[in-house]
């Protein structure tokens, strides 16, 4: 098959390799994975992960064990953290924090960035025939932001902000905004701010978050730069909650005396709820179609992590054919 390789030097390079074979596990056949903040961050070191990247996508399944045989040619997404049910770490907080677990495409196990992938059927979710391949690349980004509001109670009295306005953050925002809390995308520029304005979605400029300190109950730093977190502390209330969910190779200076001294909360959070995600993306309660920017055969993935670092979506479909042109790309 062919699979994105990323080598230890950082640099990606497109081989063939063997499919993967796991006697407990499906055989999943990817029709199309997405290209995340956290992908461009490994290539920078970011859990000094080696081999296929990629944990955003959607594929039919062509082999599984004899008893998951009724997952066979289902269209599928799948939680990308594998677990093994019995540790400490998944008896108190799930396979999601498991002691020896592996993560596709981030830790352990290769990802999405090839024509195969294998994951246990516990991991799987069907997707219904309403959500297209590219919006179903949204589910795992979708149930992340979901997490946020798992972990934080939010209703129509919440001032939330979310700084970043990339892939994630607008998913986040469109979260709170759907639970009621009055939300801000604070933006750096004016293609930002357009594509704010198309998810109807307000923004305020990060210019101003100086004179807008110390307003929101809930703050999200969505940067996926060490930066991010000074700039969403800015923002935070007296006994408000800074929730991060940037991962990002390197460090992060923390003054933890001004957190100490206003109670804040901080809150880490990653990995949520797929059927959520699924159901919200299916009756259209968050939209990502503004988010799509294109559509890749594996053949064309430097163009594509190129794009991804403009912010918008990059999809990479392993059986596009070569030749064939991308969906034209929206203006950034």
């Amino acid at each position: 098959m062919r699979a994105l390789v990323l080598g230890s030097d950082g640099r990606l390079s497109l081989q063939h390799r063997d499919r993967p074979r796991s006697l407990d596990e499906c055989l999943i056949r990817v029709t199309a994975a997405g290209i995340c903040g956290t992908d461009l961050e490994l290539q920078r070191g970011y859990a000094q992960f080696t081999g296929v990247p990629g944990h955003e996508f959607v594929g039919i399944v062509e082999q599984t064990p004899d008893e998951d045989a009724h997952w066979m040619g289902l269209r599928v997404v799948g939680e990308i953290t594998v677990g093994c049910d019995r540790c400490d770490g998944c008896r108190a907080a799930g396979r999601g924090h498991c002691d020896v677990r592996s993560v596709m495409g981030i830790l352990g196990r290769d990802g999405a960035f090839a024509e195969y992938l294998v994951l246990p059927a516990v991991n799987l979710h069907a997707v219904p025939d309403s959500l297209d391949d590219a919006t179903a690349v949204f589910v795992e980004p979708t149930a992340a932001a979901y997490r946020v509001v798992d972990q934080v109670p939010v209703d129509g009295r919440t001032r939330a902000a979310v700084v970043g306005a990339g892939r994630l953050g607008l998913l986040v925002a469109q979260v709170l905004r759907e639970r009621g809390a009055d939300t801000v995308v604070f933006v750096r520029g004016d293609p930002a701010r357009a594509l704010c304005a198309e998810l109807g979605l307000n923004a305020a400029s990060v210019d101003s978050m100086e004179s807008l300190a110390r307003r929101f109950d809930l703050v999200v730093d969505a940067t996926g730069a060490p930066e991010g977190f000074a700039r969403a502390r800015v923002l935070v209330r007296p006994r408000g909650t800074l929730v991060l969910k940037s991962t990002f190779h390197g460090e992060t200076a923390v003054a933890f005396s001004p957190l100490v001294v206003d109670e804040i909360t901080i809150v880490g959070s990653r990995c949520g709820p797929f059927r959520v995600a699924i159901d919200a993306l299916a009756a259209g309660r968050i939209d990502v179609q503004p988010l799509i920017d294109g559509i890749y055969p594996l053949e064309q993935f430097a163009k594509a992590f190129q794009r991804a670092r403009s912010g918008r979506k990059q999809i990479l479909a392993p059986g596009l054919a070569p030749a064939a042109p991308s969906v034209p790309a929206a203006t950034t």
